[in-house]
Parts: C-alpha cells; structure tokens; sequence
C-alpha cells in the first residue's frame, strides 16, 4: 500500500515509518512546504494517508492558544478535505484521549461524553468534530485514534525524567498517591495502524492503550528493576505534599498543583473497541511495553 503522512520526524513517526516499511508498504512524508502550498493536494498514488503532525504540550495559561487551533484544527481541516478529493481511501488522524478527558473518574471509553478543559483538548475535538460532520463516499474510511500516554524509543517525556531520578538513587516522593493510568507503547501504536489499514474497518472514533494498568509506584518498580536497583519509594503524608505544591504555585517552585497532579492522578483508558475490531489483544502489555522502552534510554 503506498501511504503519503505528516509528522513524519516527529516521535511517532520516527517509529511508525521503519514499522510500515518492515511490513513492505510505502511510504511519503509530506513536508511542510507541501502542505502549506496553495496548491496543495495529497499525493495521487497515495492509497492512505497518516496525520501524525500537531502541536502537543498544552499550554492553556498562555497567550499563544491561538497556535494549537491552528495547527490541531486547521490543519487537520486542510488535510481531511484534501483526502475527500483525493484517490485514497483511508484517513488516519493521531488525536488523544485529552480531546475527551483532562481527567478521569472510573474509566474512560468512547461513549464518554467529550468536556476537554485545556486548548491542547479542544483543538483536538474541535478537528475531530469537523471530520464527523463531513458528508463520508461509502468507498473512504476514516479513524480517529485517541492515545493515551504515548512511550517508546525516542521519548522525551515524564517517563524519561522518572528513570534519570531512579537512576541517580533520587527517592520517589509521591508514593502515599495509589493511582492508576494507562500507558500506550508505540509499538502497540504501529501495530494498530497496520492492522486498521489491511482490515479497513468501518470509520470512527477508537481509544488506544497498552492491555492493563500500572500507579506511578509500579513504574518506578519496573524502571528499577531493569536498572537492576531496588526502588526507593518514600510516604510522604498527602496533605503534606498537597500543601508544599500550593506554596510551589505561589512562588513558582519545580513542585507545583499541576506537576503533582500528573505524577499522582488515575487515569484509566478502555481498549476494548480497538480490540473488537482488529480481533486481537495488544502485542505488549503495560508492563512488558514500559520494560521495553526502558532499556531504549540506555542502562
């Protein structure tokens, strides 16, 4: 299958390009300068086309919000009409769970009802909405794929801060939090997409994540463990923690109310759609995705 995408340099695309090639299709990266032409159209060999580029790490408390309407939604706006008039037949458009949720209470599904609070969020359901609204020809499909929070070679991220402070010995402070979170390895991404371009299901909206859950302690278990080191989890009272983050807030500290939360938060993702459309379980679980991604950071 020859397959045009965005994004190609970022994270994702640094491992979802080898990944299709190894399955012998083809593959373009459209560049900027191509998309923003304005004569811009998808390649016409193209039989699929992959929207991975976008504007990540929200920064709701900045004047510079305009940015992420720009580049999540209209962007995504360019392209998906663009592959309305095109000969390919697949629509592939890497959005995120924050389009449905900043937070979760029980476990999030597709069936929720969407109340993103952050600008990162709402660009991204604003593009997804505009995709849902368009008139479909019965011969395209379109997916809307919604990861969590994405790991792998190459991230750059929290879980790669966590494994410099297990690493160095650094305590982890926040163990008195037993929270839960899904994660989501980019391989079980790739395979994902691979399996949604052979099958081509019917169009829609799927969350993605790794088979199970894992707190915040568990990992750092996990990122010891690989290290060869014994975990070192301290219980700090919450009220403690919560009362040094709000003083962090006041005097702008590295220990904040918002670092807090994303460190301590649940934050549990359904994959059973996914699952029931593509007929399998994911290739890694939680744990053996993380142990994987660990070692890609070098022992």
């Amino acid at each position: 299958m020859k397959i045009a995408l965005t994004g190609g340099s970022g994270f994702v695309g640094s491992n979802l390009i080898p990944y299709l090639l190894s399955c012998g299709e083809e593959v373009s990266v459209l560049s900027r300068e191509q998309i923003n032409s304005r004569e811009f159209a998808l390649p016409i060999d193209a039989e699929a086309f992959i929207h991975l580029a976008g504007k990540a790490h929200d920064l709701k408390k900045t004047p510079d919000a305009d940015e992420y309407y720009k580049v999540n939604f209209e962007l995504t706006k360019k392209l998906f009409d663009a592959f309305l008039s095109s000969n390919a037949k697949i629509f592939i458009f890497l959005s995120s769970v924050k389009a449905s949720a900043d937070s979760v209470n029980g476990v999030l599904d597709e069936e929720s009802v969407p109340n993103p609070t952050t600008h990162y969020g709402r660009s991204k359901l604003k593009a997804e909405t505009y995709m849902l609204s368009k008139p479909l020809p019965p011969d395209k499909r379109f997916y809307i794929l919604r990861p969590c929070m994405i790991h792998g070679p190459g991230n750059k991220g929290n879980l790669n801060l966590l494994y410099k402070f297990v690493k160095a010995g650094i305590p982890y402070p926040f163990a008195s939090f037993d929270n839960h979170r899904s994660f989501l390895s980019v391989e079980n991404l790739c395979f994902i997409i691979i399996r949604l371009l052979k099958l081509s299901p019917a169009s829609g909206i799927y969350n993605l994540s790794d088979d199970g859950y894992l707190s915040t302690n568990q990992v750092v278990e996990v990122l010891a463990a690989v290290l060869g080191k014994k975990p070192r989890l301290l219980h700090i009272p919450k009220k403690l923690l919560i009362f040094l983050s709000r003083i962090g807030d006041r005097f702008n500290l590295p220990l904040n109310s918002d670092r807090l939360t994303k460190l301590t938060e649940d934050y549990r993702v359904n994959n059973a759609k996914i699952k029931a459309i593509i007929g399998e379980d994911m290739p890694q679980n939680a744990v053996e995705g993380l142990k994987l991604t660990v070692k890609s950071f070098g022992i």
